[in-house]
């Protein structure tokens, strides 16, 4: 049971009392190592993202779309990953393993980037890139349940969540001043992104444990039809509204191009995730743990509707300052329902099956955002970013109708035993 694998995981023991451990109070040692494992992670990855699209359009020359379908292509290659690991992380019942693989599988492409000199190496580089990411995630997450009580999730996924976006809006920051520092030079910029990426592996390495689970002989693979059947309906549910709201909430590389079509300067375009990313580590957390208190679905239903406005700003503004607006909702949106989203899903699968339920989830949602991201490229190719952005209000409100249909299963509390 997962009460007795908490009990015997070392990491869920409380530090001692000390300024890092006021800050991280209540908070299992492994949920605040996987929360740094993040951190960095997002550092590295985000010093390139932040620059990424802008490199593609201005140094190789290519187009909105082609950024579109880099993006799209990358992440949902990602989500096929996701569902295979996270079933054979449940199948071996280990989650480490898959974490040290899918995390230097990332590391490992980071040089790729500052030798780009064609699209053709920018996509296998986010290619493999992705690859990494949807070797580790999905493990990540069960691992998140496996060593936090279920009273205690909501405030586990956030505080995680939290660290990762410090690192999202961290990396950005380390952009803009070596990117300053060096007169506009991409590529040592990207080449400085795998510092912070070995960093990462050290802590996988040595800070990192798992709870010791009982393994009974031989089981069948969990990724089979009778046991997908055993996922409630609840899981199915939020799982496609999370679809229907990634197809509003396609890849960020737009939000980066928003800004440059408002002649935003090339060395501050990463100050766009970092607005983005500053709200949304600061939402993340309290609203977690708030949800823990009063429950998930009004919160999650104010950050769909946050999401709706950021659409429509970012559509319609005239300005820098506006679209700054828009990109800040969007930031609060991410906070309010990113992490409620992934404590449902943790909630509501058994725990023999929580990591093929979140590569089930993330599976489908990454199908959705290779959409999203594809049909955001055209959209902005043939109307401009006032089309793209409206159509992204347009599916925020199709999730929010959603939401409301299932707003009793949506109350569910968290499967009895787990």
């Amino acid at each position: 049971m997962a009460d007795d694998a908490f009990l015997q995981n070392p990491d869920t023991q409380k530090a001692p009392s000390s300024f890092a451990a006021r800050m991280f109070k209540g908070m299992p040692r492994g949920i605040v190592a996987l929360g740094f494992v993040s951190m960095f992670m997002d550092i590295s990855s985000e010093i390139i993202h932040s620059l990424l699209p802008l490199f593609m359009t201005s140094v190789l020359g290519v187009s909105a779309l082609s950024v579109g379908i880099v993006e799209g292509i990358a992440e949902s290659t990602a989500s096929i990953v996701k569902i295979f690991s996270g079933s054979f992380s449940d199948w071996i019942g280990k989650r480490k393993p898959l974490l040290l693989a899918g995390y230097g599988l990332s590391t490992l492409t980071k040089p790729l980037f500052p030798l780009a000199h064609s699209l053709e190496t920018v996509l296998l580089a986010r290619f493999a890139d992705r690859i990494g990411k949807g070797i580790r995630v999905a493990p990540r997450d069960a691992l998140v349940a496996d060593i936090t009580p279920p009273h205690e999730r909501g405030a586990a996924y956030g505080l995680r969540q939290t660290m990762d976006t410090v690192g999202a809006f961290t990396g950005p920051a380390l952009a803009i001043l070596l990117m300053l520092a060096t007169a506009d030079n991409f590529r040592f910029v990207f080449s400085a992104a795998l510092l912070p990426a070995l960093v990462v592996m050290l802590i996988l390495l040595f800070a990192i444990r798992e709870p010791q689970k009982k393994i009974d002989g031989k089981k069948p693979f969990p990724l089979q039809k009778e046991k997908i059947r055993q996922l409630p309906t609840a899981f199915w549910q939020v799982t496609a509204l999370g679809a229907v709201l990634t197809l509003a909430r396609f890849s960020e590389a737009f939000l980066i191009l928003r800004g440059d079509s408002l002649h935003l300067d090339a060395a501050f375009a990463p100050a766009i995730l970092i607005v983005m990313n500053v709200i949304y580590a600061l939402s993340a957390w309290p609203v977690g743990a708030l949800s823990d208190r009063i429950g998930k679905t009004g919160l999650l239903a104010a950050g769909i509707a946050l999401l709706i406005a950021a659409d429509l700003i970012l559509a319609f503004t005239p300005s820098l300052p506006l679209m700054f607006l828009g990109v800040a909702l969007w930031g609060l949106h991410m906070g309010m329902t990113q992490g409620i989203i992934t404590a449902f899903i943790a909630d509501q699968a058994p725990e023999d099956l929580r990591g093929t339920a979140f590569g089930i989830n993330n599976l489908l949602t990454g199908g959705a955002l290779l959409l999203a991201s594809v049909l955001a490229g055209a959209l902005w190719k043939e109307g401009g970013p006032a089309m793209t952005f409206v159509a992204g209000a347009v599916f925020s409100a199709l999730a929010l109708s959603g939401m409301m249909v299932w707003r009793h299963a949506l109350k569910i509390r968290p499967v009895p035993g787990l």
